[in-house]
């Protein structure tokens, strides 16, 4: 019985080592595939060539109409339909306003399995800009509320 018994600790103690590991290169990859909105605004600040994409959800546009100063708009689910609109070979960066930088990611993800390698997604999104009181634009071009899923 106690064979058993430490047969299971060890089982148990290898498995929660797994998840550690595993969590902690997540956690590494998530950082590589980021960038901090003080870092986005330094490299904007020393012209350097970053584009930069508001990819909010429609409905989340029309809550908020501020976007990154320069940014461009492009609706998410014509980037996942299309990731080519951004252009493979230039520094970008993705932002949302989901919790999590869920879109953002979503998108980051999709573009990163087809080998846009120079593509980030901003941690905290436009809220987590606006905070830092870096500028924001009114976005006024008109666009469309796709209620699509």
């Amino acid at each position: 019985m106690p064979l058993i018994l430490t047969a299971i600790c060890v089982a148990a103690l290898c498995l929660l080592i797994a998840i550690w590991i595993k969590r902690a290169r997540d956690r590494s990859e998530m950082e590589r595939r980021s960038i901090t909105p003080e870092a986005l605004h330094t490299l904007l600040a020393s012209n350097q060539e970053v584009l930069v994409f508001d990819v909010r959800q429609p409905l989340d546009l029309l809550a908020d109409s501020e976007i990154i100063a320069g940014a461009k708009r492009i609706p998410p689910r014509d980037l996942l339909e299309n990731p080519a609109l951004i252009p493979k070979e230039k520094d970008s960066v993705v932002y949302c306003t989901c919790p999590n930088d869920q879109t953002s990611r979503v998108i980051s993800d999709r573009a990163q399995a087809m080998h846009f390698l120079r593509m980030k997604f901003l941690k905290g999104g436009l809220a987590g800009w606006k905070a830092k009181g870096y500028p924001v634009e009114r976005y006024e071009k008109p666009f469309h509320l796709d209620t699509r899923t």
